[in-house]
């Protein structure tokens, strides 16, 4: 077994907090702490390549679990179903939404975000310290998009219980349907000979196996990506010209500034290596999904941190609309982007960024305009709307009430310029940027990305 690398012995010790449920609720609430400048990545021990290693009795029982369709009422669902291996843990699909529930065709009500990479997520908190020791305190942490989960035992039980995913009704049901499947034998072997008598008892160490396995198992966590090895000066690690020009639009405040969520340095608490979040919440007006079955209520919004899954925050105002910052890592493989999975690639992810503001006639319907029967020539094809319209209003956030534009973030590329003005970033920066996050891909999704010579040079 190899040696445990440095930051490894961080990730176990967050594990034993997460079982607690701790979280940093206890974040400063004065003065915003004083600014301090980002430790260089050198600083953080270099991640080393992943090898299988043993797991524990508890982790071993969780892996079974996490695979076994067993668990569900359908009995053709698994976390695995929608949290592929093969896809760094995420949907296996382009979907909005996945279709689970008791017959197995029920649809969700957000897009499934992946699994990697959540080790070092804190607990939620209304005012958690940011990764970069400079901004405010804000919302932040906890799992799912609106961070009702303090820990990944606490997440394992949302899908367990939620009717459109494994559709149990209750704990006790989940432990019914463990007794008589193929992982109960590991259990018991993990928890002892009477793990499965006390529904209540058995149900925790269930949800404790699930997040062992997603701790332990170095598949979750294998910081084995190009970027990774940039930053440690490793064989492989050079970057393109093109991905430097990249990598210097994501950090610049002036154009992308996409550093300002998806922090990309080691972090100030701990020393993680970089989460490419940092795991705040935000509200970026987000174009409506008409795909999403829940949406054809017109009157119904899905408003994040406010509900309707969570209702701990739904009479504060200021939280209504604001969705968790995901991780970047892998993202150049994701086939559905955003909380509603209303975005289909990398690229018009970016371009949303980019034109949401200067050409929301692209990602917002038009009410009350006549459509050309053929578009201009320069007219852009790459947003949601493809119909090029003359006069009419565009609809722009169409998916968050007129009350709770406030809240919507300010910052670069998204600060509100005019509607024809000239965008943030040029077609160059798109397209560096773009080069710039391929290099988050892990080694073993590589073969998910399409290759791409704009990104050699």
């Amino acid at each position: 077994m190899s040696p445990m690398p440095a930051w490894m012995h961080s990730v176990s010790a967050m594990a034993l907090c997460a079982v607690a449920a701790c979280s940093r609720a206890d974040s400063p609430t004065g003065t915003p702490p004083t600014p301090r400048t980002p430790s260089p990545a050198a600083a953080v021990p270099a991640p080393v390549a992943v090898r299988p290693r043993e797991l524990s009795a508890v982790a071993e029982a969780g892996k079974l679990l996490f695979f076994d369709k067993a668990l569900s009422a359908s009995g053709r669902v698994a976390c695995s179903t929608c949290h592929d291996p093969g896809h760094a843990y995420g949907p296996p699909n382009d979907l909005a939404v996945q279709l689970a529930g008791a017959q197995g065709a029920s649809p969700g009500l957000r897009a499934v975000p992946s699994l990697r990479y959540k080790e070092f997520t804190p607990g939620y908190a209304d005012l958690l310290d940011n990764s970069d020791g400079v901004s405010p305190p804000g919302p932040g942490g906890g799992f799912t998009w609106d961070g009702r989960a303090d820990s990944l035992a606490e997440q394992a039980r949302i899908p367990l219980l939620s009717p459109f995913e494994m559709a149990n009704a209750t704990p006790a049901e989940v432990v019914a349907r463990l007794r008589s499947s193929g992982s109960a034998a590991a259990f018991v072997r993990a928890f002892g000979a009477g793990a499965l008598a006390d529904p209540d008892a058995a149900f925790a160490n269930l949800l404790l196996a699930l997040q062992s396995f997603q701790i332990e198992d170095p598949s979750f966590h294998p910081y084995a990506s190009k970027y990774d090895r940039h930053l440690f000066h490793q064989p492989g690690g050079e970057f393109t010209p093109a991905e430097e020009r990249g990598f210097q639009v994501f950090v610049d405040v002036k154009t992308a500034n996409c550093s300002g969520c998806h922090y990309a340095h080691a972090s100030q608490d701990d020393g993680a290596p970089p989460q490419l979040t940092d795991f705040s919440f935000e509200a970026i007006g987000v174009p409506r999904n008409p795909k999403i079955p829940a949406n054809r209520d017109r009157s119904a919004a899905d408003l994040g941190l406010c509900g309707p899954l969570r209702d701990d925050h739904a009479r504060f105002a200021e939280f209504c609309g604001l969705f968790k910052t995901p991780t970047l890592r892998n993202v150049a493989i994701r086939r559905a982007f955003f909380h509603n999975g209303v975005i289909h690639s990398l690229d018009q992810a970016i371009r949303f960024y980019n034109t949401r503001d200067t050409r929301p006639e692209l990602w917002y319907p038009t009410v009350g305009g006549r459509a050309r029967p053929r578009p201009d020539p320069g007219f852009p094809r790459y947003g949601l709307v493809t119909t090029q319209y003359v006069g009419g209003t565009v609809q722009k956030f169409d998916d968050l009430p007129a009350a709770y534009r406030k809240n919507l973030d300010p910052q670069l590329p998204l600060d509100g310029r005019a509607a024809g003005s000239e965008p943030p970033m040029t077609e160059q920066q798109v397209e560096d940027l773009i080069c710039f996050l391929r290099t988050l891909t892990d080694e073993d999704q590589l073969a998910a990305q399409p290759a791409s010579a704009a990104c050699r040079g």
